[in-house]
């Protein structure tokens, strides 16, 4: 089959995210200025660059009452933003931080996730996450969006501080295995990381 987007399709849920596939997810923690922590999945997320290290996370949409989602809100206004890695083991806690709570919601508490400080940032970390980015904003983009009323932002920051649980490092090494990360798939559905393979990258004669 073949359609343009801006004709819709005639399949029965948009496969754009059943195509691009596996997504990383940043489980964004902030803090607001008033001093509640957020926490909220994100699939669309990336790391953009290595010198300095920085990172991306975009929002689509807002919340049902009309306010910007929360991550956003604090990390433009705090200046300040925490990349958790969500694993297998924690999906279920992950999931439940999707919940569109109101702004007073410490999605930490609803989510029975316990707060670890961070090193440079004020934001709180997920401490049963193996890895976290700290990170400082730097700025924010409005991309194309078809709703005026419905924006899709980017958000980027530079990673300041990294933490990695010595219980995932084996020779020097991330062992992603031993970490067992969690993506996005299309729809509903999310996928383990629990194996791979290596390829060495060709060099031009």
């Amino acid at each position: 089959m073949f359609y343009e987007p801006k004709n819709g399709h005639t399949l029965r849920e948009n496969p754009l995210n059943a195509i691009v596939i596996p997504r990383p997810i940043g489980w964004i923690s902030t803090i607001s200025i008033s001093g509640i922590p957020n926490l909220a999945p994100y699939s669309f997320f990336n790391a953009v660059a290595y010198e300095p290290p920085q990172v991306m996370f975009a929002s689509t949409g807002n919340h049902r009452d009309g306010r910007f989602k929360d991550a956003v809100v604090d990390a433009q206004t705090t200046g300040e933003f925490v990349i958790n890695i969500a694993t297998a083991r924690l999906s279920k806690q992950m999931n439940a931080t999707a919940v569109p709570a109101p702004p007073n919601i410490d999605e930490f508490e609803y989510a029975g996730l316990t707060k670890a400080p961070s090193s440079i940032v004020k934001c709180p970390r997920v401490a049963e996450s193996p890895l976290h980015l700290e990170c400082k904003y730097t700025y924010s983009h409005n991309i194309l969006s078809k709703y005026d009323n419905k924006p899709n932002i980017v958000v980027f920051g530079e990673v300041v501080g990294i933490h990695i649980d010595d219980e995932v490092i084996v020779e020097g090494l991330i062992d992603v295995l031993k970490v067992n990360p969690i993506g996005r798939l299309g729809y509903l559905d999310f996928v383990e990381v629990n194996n791979k393979f290596s390829m060495k990258r060709p060099l031009w004669p």
